[in-house]
C-alpha cells in the first residue's frame, strides 16, 4: 500500500510540473542582468561587474538600457579617466 501511495504522489507531482512548464512567464518591469554576478558601475565605454571584471558594452542597446535603468550607477565618461579605472568601493548592491 505504501508503494502505491508513493507512486501516486510522484505521478501527481510530475503531472503538475508538466502542466506549469507550458505556461508563459509573466514579468512586469524586469531588468535583465547580462553581467556575471550583476552590473556594478557603467561608463560610456563599458562596465564593471560585481566581481570586479571589466566588460565592453556588447552593443549600443545594452549601454543605453543600462544607462536608463541605472542612472545612479552610470557615469558619462570613459572608465580610464579615473585613477582607479572607474572601480568604486561603494557596493550599492549589498544595501538593497
Amino acid at each position: 500500500m505504501r508503494t502505491t501511495i508513493k507512486i501516486a504522489l510522484v505521478t501527481v507531482a510530475l503531472a503538475g510540473a508538466s502542466l506549469t512548464a507550458g505556461l508563459p512567464a509573466k514579468a512586469d518591469n524586469v531588468t535583465i542582468t547580462a553581467a556575471p554576478g550583476g552590473f556594478a558601475f557603467g561608463y560610456s565605454d563599458g562596465y564593471w561587474d560585481r566581481g570586479h571584471k571589466w566588460h565592453a558594452w556588447r552593443n549600443q542597446e545594452q549601454a543605453s538600457r543600462f544607462r536608463e535603468e541605472n542612472r545612479d550607477h552610470y557615469y558619462d565618461w570613459k572608465h580610464d579617466r579615473d585613477r582607479d579605472k572607474g572601480w568604486r568601493n561603494e557596493h550599492w548592491w549589498d544595501h538593497h
